[in-house]
């Protein structure tokens, strides 16, 4: 094999590692996950998920819903209603990680004050020890 096919294979490699980095990243964001189990339970307006996820900026709320759209995670509809009415619900593809995403949230509301625990003990210990340097000790 030429040292040539050796680097497209690597650059197909790599194609295919950013992809699922970047789907990673998008079903794992912060709003996204949010967005995604509320949309899997029936079809909801912007204004029901801006109540529902709490902290969310209209702004984020705006970019988070565009990028699952985008992405084939959501499916917006539009009725012909004065104002109009626009819904958004999960595709087949958002409801099969549906399960996972409760899963994992569910895990982390279980674990997040012994996590919160951890972290202040390793706060404490690293300022009582003076801070040394990452990976010396």
């Amino acid at each position: 094999m030429s040292q040539r096919n050796i680097c497209v294979s690597d650059q197909v490699v790599h194609a295919k590692a950013c992809t699922v980095r970047e789907v990673l990243d998008r079903v794992g964001g912060k709003w996204s996950i949010g967005v995604i189990i509320e949309a899997s339970q029936a079809p909801v307006r912007f204004t029901e998920l801006e109540r529902r996820i709490t902290g969310i900026s209209r702004r984020m709320l705006t970019l988070t819903l565009r990028n699952l759209e985008r992405d084939g995670l959501l499916t917006r509809t539009v009725y012909p209603t004065v104002p109009p009415k626009v819904e958004y619900t999960a595709t087949d593809m958002a409801r099969e990680l549906y399960d996972s995403l409760v899963t994992l949230t569910e895990w982390a509301d279980r674990h997040r004050e012994a996590i919160a625990a951890s972290r202040e003990a390793y706060d404490r210990g690293r300022t009582t020890a003076g801070a040394t340097a990452p990976g010396a000790g």
